[in-house]
């Protein structure tokens, strides 16, 4: 058994998030106790880290859970590093039965971080039940995949001001960093030599469950980010029949525009690898690639929240629903050979076409982002947050999969304006949109055309379009909804709030005025 109380920090769950995030504790100077549910594999990874890693003296594991909570000093951290599978704010899983095994070991001031996926109804109720123990719960969003936590991931902490105060040394310590003045992530770390300097990509997000709220989104952006993309790859090989080289050259050369992001830069490199199965090394991997996507269900939780919450979001929803149909392979196999599509044969200018996907992709981008912005301002609204948009952009612009220039262009609009209801209303988004839309429009019309599916693009423009609409054929739908249901409509005549009915369908009968809220 160790010396009590030498560990700055402690760890639970040694699953390769975890153990990169421990690494990477380590390499900034900081001694963290690891604890692991089957202690071979901590044993095991504990020799493995003494014989291979140039920090491993800062790593310290303990057999025991009582040992391992003795070993942290006072306020003790502790993270949780394990799969949550609460879905309903009233699901137990794993993170609360490590909860619950802590707490007796736990003194006041003490702080659980959960770095996981876990949903933020869970994570409210977690963190107003340890308060009342004394005890201070943090959600912490973790992105930027297994190199990120590694060598400096964005972070998403919630959790009371008092618990960020005493995690916000470490955090910042192991975020990406940015240049401070272009917004650009410095370059990389190497074991044992972290990344100094520039501005971290964490903040205190908010209270309770707003870090993983946050993150949730983030997701679900991502997700959205990831389709938009190979949409425009679809369109690409469709329409003028492109290889994965040529379309890795293109997709290169639009990374060193306005679409400069860690997604497009791995799309390159993703496009012109060969299959190493191929023994002559002439097939590219992509082709070869199954045509299934899998999801963990953060994208899902982003669409129903923003379905329960009343906000559109179709282009992150349509991302998900992409991700459905792709996993139907054999159904589409076969409706492949008995449903036809329209012959056609792209006939215009190559550079011509390849321009418009690429604007294609960057206004739809907007109009994803701008969903996900607004789903965030609704939250902050239901959950009595006080959110800093801007800072959310900043510390996605470094570590996260989604990492973009674009990000910069955010921060920026929320710089001009905190109070902004939507990107799409921001001059430099609004002034972007209005010079691309043509070539937008260009694409999705092609690509109706030729049958090419890219429910994203479009969802994207139908979602600008109703936006930017001041009348919309709801008036109709109320109409419906009145004649068959009694639901009632409001008037464009008269005052918001005043709702009537008519006795259909004899257009003779009068309306009547109802009082109250309706059933609209």
């Amino acid at each position: 058994m160790p010396e009590s109380s030498t560990a700055d920090i402690g760890l639970i769950g040694l699953a390769v998030m975890g153990q990169n995030i421990v690494l990477n504790m380590a390499d900034h100077g900081f001694k963290v106790a690891v604890y692991n549910r089957t202690t071979a594999t901590m044993q095991e990874w504990v020799a493995k880290v003494q014989r291979e890693e140039p920090s491993a003296a800062n790593v310290i594991g303990l057999a025991d859970i009582k040992d391992f909570v003795a070993a942290i000093k006072r306020p003790r951290k502790i993270i949780l590093l394990v799969k949550s599978k609460a879905v309903l704010p009233t699901d137990r899983d794993a993170v609360d039965a490590l909860i619950d095994q802590l707490t007796p070991l736990l003194e006041k001031g003490d702080i659980i971080i959960d770095g996981g996926n876990s949903n933020w109804l869970a994570t409210i109720r977690r963190e107003k039940d340890l308060a009342t123990k004394g005890l201070n719960f943090v959600g912490s969003g973790v992105s930027g995949g297994e190199e990120g936590a590694r060598f400096g991931p964005s972070l998403m902490p919630g959790g009371s001001p008092e618990a960020w105060k005493s995690l916000k040394p470490i955090w910042e310590a192991i975020a990406a960093k940015v240049d401070a003045k272009t917004g650009r992530p410095l370059p990389g770390a190497a074991p044992g030599k972290p990344v100094t300097g520039g501005v971290p990509c964490t903040t205190h997000i908010g209270p309770d469950g707003a870090g993983h709220y946050v993150k949730m989104v983030h997701n679900g952006i991502e997700y959205g980010d990831m389709q938009l993309i190979c949409e425009a790859y679809f369109l690409l090989r469709n329409l003028l029949g492109l290889k994965p080289d040529e379309m890795s050259a293109i997709f290169g050369e639009w990374n060193n525009g306005d679409l400069d992001s860690f997604l497009i830069q791995i799309t390159t490199d993703i496009l012109q690898q060969r299959d190493p199965a191929d023994p002559k090394g002439k097939r590219f991997l992509v082709d070869v690639i199954l045509d299934t996507a899998g999801q963990k269900g953060t994208g899902k939780w982003t669409s129903v929240n923003a379905l329960d919450m009343g906000v559109p979001a179709p282009t992150i929803a349509e991302a998900v629903f992409a991700r459905c149909i792709s996993a139907i392979k054999e159904q589409r196999v076969a409706a492949s050979k008995s449903l036809k599509g329209p012959k056609y044969k792209y006939r215009g200018a190559k550079k011509k076409l390849i321009d418009s996907i690429r604007d294609a992709l960057y206004c739809s981008k907007i109009c994803s982002y701008a969903q996900g912005f607004a789903l965030i301002a609704e939250g902050q609204k239901e959950y009595n947050w006080k959110l800093n948009f801007g800072e959310i952009a900043m510390i996605w612009r470094g570590g996260c999969i989604i990492r973009a220039r674009f990000l910069q262009k955010i921060k920026e609009a929320y710089d001009r304006d905190p109070a902004l209801v939507n990107l799409l209303l921001d001059p430099y988004f609004k002034k972007h949109i209005a010079r691309a839309q043509t070539n937008w429009r260009r694409v999705v019309s092609i690509a109706a055309e030729a049958g090419v599916p890219c429910p994203a693009f479009m969802s994207a423009l139908s979602y600008f379009d109703s936006y930017r609409s001041a009348v919309l054929p709801a008036n109709l739908l109320q109409g419906q909804r009145d004649f068959f249901g009694a639901h009632t409509y409001e008037r464009t005549d008269r005052p918001r709030g005043k709702f009537h009915h008519v006795d259909w369908p004899d257009p003779k009968r009068p309306q009547v005025e109802v009082g109250g809220g309706g059933g609209h």
